[in-house]
């Protein structure tokens, strides 16, 4: 089997702002399996959860696989668990006010701004049942994150391909920022200097919810990006936004009512203005450090060409170990100053009668053993040296 080549996300020429959304009471008022799935194997879903919770319990099993099994279990004799009838399910979701035409929407106020916004889906949920959903099937989503079955040949659901719990979440904003957004390209464990990060802390926000957020929300909002908490717009419950940012969890919250003009919608619009505004001054830093970094670099190869010169034109015993002494300080060398080297110990009697002494018999000998360099001086100081 060829393996497989992953394409890792290009660092654009804009800023990139992404938003990374938990699903069940954050895009939608309830939980995706409760509404249609359960009651569809005669179930009540308070007793369902109460069933799947024990099962983890007993089991020392993780409670999202705990649910996926039960939903497999609970479905025998009266359907398939296949993806697409989760899908299905999914299409029928409940969303909260404005979610239906938010994605479109937002991003096309950001591109106004000159920031692209890219959606994303976290969730603990079902990643077929999302995938049902109106916005995804329009292409809403840059990627879904979401637990998920393997498939028999036959099309029915009998394992889990892919699991996401609330301590698991974190990887993917790690996924986000740097670009690397399949979950097998082991390549967002490689070091990305801070210029080529896609998508760095400070643009990334998170909306969620509740307790299964945090470790989401904190890492987001340690490294100075948005994380957001949402409560219900029809029950006014803000008790779990009030322990987040008390906790300091979170830096803002707000109802989950995504309509235009709403208290979120401009919530985040003022972010996509801001991150315009950051990343301007971003670019200029990183310009002048650019420039800097050219500047020492420069400043060292003139260096070395000083050395060099030294060399070349020492005309006494003390000044050719002086010169040497210092170009042993040196670690790097360039074919063109490799060139110059070896000529001067070939056309420089000076260097050439004492070219067996210690340190400039040391200084060549290092330099015929790094570099691969060749040409007739670099032969004739071979046979120079004993």
């Amino acid at each position: 089997m060829e393996k497989k080549v992953f394409e890792l996300e290009k660092k654009e020429e804009k800023p990139v702002l992404a938003i990374c959304y938990d699903f069940d009471k954050t895009l939608s008022p309830d939980d995706m399996q409760a509404q249609g799935y359960i009651q569809s194997v005669n179930y009540d879903v308070k007793e369902f959860w109460e069933e799947s919770n024990e099962l983890a319990q007993e089991n020392d099993m993780d409670q999202n696989l705990a649910y996926m099994l039960k939903m497999i279990e609970k479905s025998k004799d009266k359907f398939y668990v296949t993806k697409e009838k989760l899908m299905e399910y999914g299409s029928k979701v409940a969303l909260y006010p404005g979610v239906d035409n938010w994605f479109s929407r937002i991003q096309q106020y950001a591109e106004k701004k000159g920031v692209i916004v890219e959606h994303y889906i976290i969730s603990s949920g079902i990643k077929e049942m999302i995938e049902g959903t109106q916005m995804a099937q329009e292409g809403a989503f840059k990627k879904i994150y979401a637990s998920s079955y393997y498939y028999n040949k036959d099309g029915t659901a009998n394992w889990p391909a892919q699991v996401v719990n609330y301590t698991n979440k974190t990887q993917f904003l790690f996924r986000i920022k740097k670009g690397v957004l399949d979950v097998n390209d082991d390549r967002v464990n490689n070091y990305f200097p801070p210029e080529e990060i896609r998508v760095p802390f400070r643009n990334i926000v998170y909306i969620g919810d509740s307790a299964t957020d945090i470790p989401c929300m904190k890492l987001v909002n340690s490294y100075g990006g948005y994380s957001i908490g949402v409560y219900d717009p029809e029950m006014k419950d803000k008790s779990k936004v009030y322990n987040m940012i008390n906790e300091n969890r979170i830096k803002y919250f707000a109802p989950a009512d995504y309509s235009d003009g709403g208290e979120l919608d401009m919530l985040i619009k003022r972010i996509i203005e801001k991150t315009q505004k950051n990343e301007e001054i971003e670019k200029q830093y990183y310009e002048n450090k650019v420039e800097a970094n050219n500047n020492k670099a420069n400043q060292s190869e003139g260096k070395k060409n000083n050395l060099i010169f030294n060399l070349i034109s020492s005309r006494s015993f003390a000044a050719t170990h002086t010169a040497i002494e210092q170009l042993n300080c040196i670690d790097e060398w360039n074919d063109a100053q490799l060139e110059q080297l070896y000529a001067a110990a070939v056309d420089n009697g000076q260097i050439s009668s004492i070219i067996n002494d210690p340190d400039i018999a040391l200084f060549y000998k290092r330099l015929l053993k790094v570099y691969d360099f060749r040409n007739e001086d670099v032969e004739t100081v071979e046979g120079m040296l004993v």
